[in-house]
């Protein structure tokens, strides 16, 4: 089995909010398993479903989804990484269809690919211009 170190999973999160960023859904869906499970709320009202299972439905939702919200932006805020059981969690803002949301996603390797991710959403970020 191969492991990503810390910094190999520090710099995916660095990669992923980049890529989110620029709506790359080929570059976000390419770390993932065939066989990757991704949980969140968000898919409930795009799939039916608040669980896409399989890389290509994960990424047809992920093409629908970013149809519905143009203004979709990521903001890094830090990130937990866990080497021996892969698992990385990242912390962000998000704005998407006019709202700002604190966010983290937690996600999970083996072999290097992404097998498991699950996206929560917390508190609405209020933010004022100073």
């Amino acid at each position: 089995m191969t492991f990503l170190s810390r910094h190999d999973l520090e710099q995916f999160a660095s990669e992923w909010i980049d890529a989110w960023n620029r709506h790359d859904v080929d570059a976000v869906i390419k770390p993932f398993a065939s066989d990757a499970v991704f949980v969140s709320p968000r898919a409930q009202s795009v799939t039916g479903s608040a669980t896409v299972s399989g890389r290509e439905d994960l990424y047809a939702y992920w093409k629908k989804a970013l149809l519905t919200v143009p203004d979709l932006k990521f903001r890094f805020e830090s990130v937990v990484c866990d080497e021996a059981t892969q698992t990385l969690l990242v912390h962000y803002v998000s704005r998407a269809g006019g709202r700002t949301l604190r966010a983290s996603e937690l996600m999970r390797f083996r072999d290097r690919r992404q097998v498991y991710g699950e996206a929560f959403y917390g508190a609405e970020v209020l933010e004022t211009s100073a």
